[in-house]
């Protein structure tokens, strides 16, 4: 999609639709004056144009309502789009994002390729220009995504356009900026949904391998894809666990980051050298499971075809070590995707096995698992990834993951869970939000809930049982990650769209992949 900024008058834009932002303007029951909504621009001829259903009470601007206007008075623009913003007293920039994307996705069926999208005026402090323009952009690109990639008879009905009219006065060097990062946050989401779109034998983990390289190599980061050969090497027994019922080999996918000025630490961290010492190096590791039957302990047939969004944690990693690159910030990250296939087999592990996971350190022993649950296998992967990433000198670690139904139970399909072993890292996270407009809540680690899981044969089994699950797959990770700051999100029940909205198309949400950028530009 072709993105720019205009600052010509807005009645002279030629475009074949001009879009006006609109806002629910309340007023109080004792003045018993009838509430009109309100056009977020003070252009008089767009006033003019959009008077008469502003007050006859036909648009009420609702969140993501959309009136179409054909040929308005006064207007070079050929049609006028007002979008709703919701209640005036609840706007905010993740508003604007959905109404951005309610906009776009108003045109795809309609044959109209080309928005010009009017930046709302009023409001500075709640609606900052430039983050309104990054906004904006982010979300037509996220409702430019569709999922219907392998249709006979798809139609190509992506926007081919989109100018943001911004207001004369605003900065045109930081509104030029947001527009470029925008586009670079969009594109990065959109990446990470389309890796999460792919059925699992289009998209099987040495395949995410080769996607992750060839990413990696258009954007600049190094790049290392490893198989079943160096799991060994590294004693990746837990990793290797999920994998070996499989007749796909496994993928270990490491991203580094590097700019230029920042100081390195050191390859290895020797077990006990105070990390704090060196200068940060964030890891982000991903579950990626491409698909995940359930293993022995299979999981029902109803919806598991589903299964192949189980690898969408680590596409959010890649998504964000995308954006990462492209936007160049000041520290160094360390990227780490465990990809594997969970499949029933004469070689799949079973319940009641003993695994041992990956040590920390050479000579050391690592944890012992017993395994409960075979479907129980994301933190089986990300067990070992935590620790390598910490073998591999990172200062602090934050995971994605589509981990638990128990989370979904817990937070429906609104929130995803999330949970850290450390309050400063956890306050650079709600920071972070406060960017991305995703929504988390965080949840509670506990020894009680790591009780939980104590293993009478090991040191740790898989499942701690139903109560508190999503809990007791914290605590587990927790383990790994032990007093390194460390961030788990639980993405089950948001990294999938299970019905379309005006905003974004039915499928994948590409979740977390702004909240880990954000969280990583914090530092």
């Amino acid at each position: 999609m072709k993105t720019e900024l205009s600052f010509a008058p807005l009645a002279a834009i030629q475009t074949e639709l001009l879009a006006v932002l609109a806002a629910d303007a309340q007023t109080s029951q004792e003045s018993g004056a009838k509430p009109q909504p309100v056009l977020l621009s003070a252009d008089p001829v767009l006033q003019a144009a959009a008077n008469a259903v502003l007050s006859n009470g036909e648009f009420k601007a609702a969140a993501n309502e959309i009136l179409l206007l054909h040929a308005p008075a006064g207007l070079a623009a050929r049609r006028l789009l007002l979008v709703g913003l919701g209640k005036q007293s609840k706007i905010n920039l993740n508003s604007l994002r959905n109404a951005a994307g309610a906009a776009i996705r108003f045109l795809k069926p309609r044959a109209i390729r080309e928005l010009t999208l009017v930046l709302p005026e009023s409001n500075p402090q709640i609606l900052p220009h430039a983050a309104s323009v990054r906004t904006a952009v982010e979300g037509a690109f996220i409702g430019d995504f569709d999922p219907d990639t392998y249709r006979s008879d798809r139609r190509d009905q992506s926007i081919q356009s989109l100018t943001l009219a911004a207001p004369a006065a605003a900065d045109r060097a930081a509104l030029q900026t947001a527009c470029a990062e925008g586009v670079i946050v969009g594109e990065s989401q959109n990446f990470a949904r389309t890796l999460v779109n792919e059925p699992g034998n289009k998209l099987t983990p040495t395949i995410l391998g080769q996607r992750a390289a060839q990413m990696a190599a258009e954007v600049g980061l190094h790049c290392e894809v490893h198989s079943t050969e160096k799991l060994h090497e590294l004693n990746m027994g837990a990793f290797w666990s999920v994998a070996q019922g499989s007749a796909e080999p496994p993928a270990l996918i490491v991203l580094r980051y590097e700019p230029q000025g920042v100081a390195d630490g050191p390859v290895l961290h020797p077990t006990g050298k105070d990390p704090s010492a060196e200068a940060p190096l964030l890891g982000l590791v991903g579950k990626g499971i491409t698909f995940d039957s359930g293993g022995i302990s299979i999981k029902p047939s109803d919806n598991m075809d589903k299964m192949k969004y189980d690898m969408a944690g680590g596409a959010a990693m890649l998504g964000a070590m995308r954006a990462i690159a492209l936007l160049k910030p000041r520290v160094r990250v360390l990227g780490i995707v465990c990809a594997a296939e969970n499949m029933p087999s004469g070689t799949a592990q079973k319940p009641g096995d003993l695994q041992t996971a990956m040590p920390l350190a050479p000579g050391k022993p690592g944890k012992t698992i017993e395994i409960i649950n075979t479907d129980a296998e994301g933190r089986l992967v990300l067990a070992d990834g935590l620790t390598y990433a910490r073998q591999l000198g990172a200062t602090h670690l934050i995971d994605a993951a589509t981990l638990t139904g128990a989370c979904v139970v817990a937070l429906g399909m609104i929130n995803a869970g999330a949970f850290a072993n450390n309050d400063q890292t956890w306050a650079q996270f709600e920071t972070a939000l406060a960017v991305s407009g995703e929504k988390f809540w965080r949840l509670p680690l506990g020894d009680e809930y790591a009780d939980m899981i104590k293993s009478d044969i090991g040191d740790i089994k898989n499942t701690g049982g139903r109560w508190g699950g999503a809990i007791t797959a914290a605590e587990f990770l927790h383990a790994f990650a032990e007093d390194t700051p460390w961030i788990h999100l639980d993405i089950a029940g948001v990294a999938w769209v299970e019905d379309s909205k005006p905003y974004i198309a039915k499928g994948p949400s590409g979740v977390a992949v702004r909240s880990i950028l954000e969280w990583v530009r914090s530092f």
